[in-house]
């Protein structure tokens, strides 16, 4: 009797889990995706077949929970984290001490790989306390399990993010539309591409304990990408850098609100540029040519035009 080989992705059910999910289960894993509601988890179902994709309900926050994700699979990648902190998930509790206890899982677990995903910036004198975190995060998982690989991934985009589909509503309905951070250079990566990258690295070898970096083809202050986008959804509109007291001060109120739209920390975050550093291996070691926002954005942000 053959037993198939099992994945586990915790945090499966986000913006990028959804694409790793659908490669490891296109490469013939089991894909067990741990989510905090498992309903979420189960609308990718139909990206496998038949039994193929497992959605269990489980928290970083809870080892109990994890264990049956973790025990018996090859594979572990995690996925999760956060752009603001609420209630107990604080940057600490999930970025490190979560992060931590995924890494001694796999390690006790056995598991042959563990990919760790955590952010370009990730620091231990970053201006904020989600880039100070990650680098936290990091140094726990290798002390855990130092064979695992970390990924530090640009800002992302692609068809359903939460980054270029501000900006294309913002533009929609408002004459104005606001850059926060607006000299900030970033580097935007195309959704698909990191989870491509993802995917080789569960099947390489040779890269255990590696860091890696990935970023898009070509780098952008944060006011040139609302520009782009602005553009490719046919609309004409001021685009306006605010300035860092106003922001801040708009932060300072926003933040305490439930959606938390914008914090102090993620404007400290935008205060340094998003860049992967030179001479680390990204996605071009991979074997991967990373895509464009022009060859991509205006294909999903269709739906923004004037019609």
């Amino acid at each position: 009797m053959t037993t198939r080989k099992v994945a586990a992705v915790i945090g499966g059910s986000g913006f990028l889990g959804r694409h790793v999910v659908r490669r490891l289960a296109e490469d013939g894993y089991v894909v067990r995706v741990a989510a905090r509601r498992a309903d979420r988890a189960a609308s990718l179902r139909p990206l496998g077949d038949v039994g193929q994709i497992v959605p269990l309900g489980a928290s970083i926050l809870n080892h109990d929970s994890l264990v049956p994700v973790v025990e018996g699979a090859r594979v572990v990648v995690n996925l999760v984290g956060i752009l603001a902190e609420r209630g107990p998930a604080t940057f600490q509790a999930v970025h490190v001490d979560g992060a931590a206890q995924v890494a001694r899982l796999a390690a006790s677990a056995g598991v042959e790989r563990l990919v760790h995903v955590s952010a370009i910036g990730a620091a231990p004198d970053s201006r904020s306390a989600y880039g100070r975190s990650k680098a936290a995060g990091e140094e726990a998982v290798l002390r855990a399990m130092p064979e695992a690989t970390i990924v530090r991934p640009s800002i992302l985009f692609g068809a359903e993010d939460h980054f270029t589909t501000l900006f294309a509503t913002l533009a929609r309905f408002s004459p104005v539309v606001p850059v926060y951070g607006a000299r900030t250079r970033l580097q935007p990566v195309y959704v698909a591409d990191v989870a491509e990258g993802i995917r080789r690295l569960v099947a390489a070898s040779g890269q255990e304990g590696a860091i890696f970096e990935f970023g898009g083809p070509a780098v952008r202050t944060m006011e040139e990408i609302a520009r782009l986008i602005v553009a490719a959804v046919g609309r004409r509109r001021l685009v306006i850098a605010v300035p860092p007291a106003l922001a801040w001060w708009q932060a300072m109120w926003l933040e305490r609100l439930p959606g938390r739209m914008l914090t102090r920390d993620q404007l400290a975050m935008l205060a340094s540029d998003n860049v992967a550093a030179d001479g680390a291996p990204g996605l071009e070691q991979l074997g991967i040519q990373p895509a464009s926002m022009e060859m991509i954005v205006p294909s999903y942000l269709s739906g923004y035009k004037i019609t």
